[in-house]
């Protein structure tokens, strides 16, 4: 599940934390909104954000041959 979570400080500070969205992708979500809020001071990735998507296909291959003996 994708999770965005905003704490708004009294001096106006934003901290944005993204959760369940695998990859630098959580970048292209929160880029429209980090826009809006202002200045990005610091950014923390976390160990989603190193995370690689597996892509799995199933390749089945055959090799028949006749031996001579």
């Amino acid at each position: 599940m994708e999770t965005l979570e905003f704490v708004i400080y009294p001096d106006g500070r934003v901290q944005e934390k993204v959760t369940g969205i695998v990859g630098a992708s959580c970048a292209e979500v929160t880029r429209a909104i980090e826009a809006e809020l202002g200045v990005v001071l610091h950014q923390e990735t976390t160990s989603e954000y190193f995370t690689q998507t597996q892509h799995q296909s199933e390749t089945a291959s055959t090799h028949l041959g006749l031996r001579s003996w």
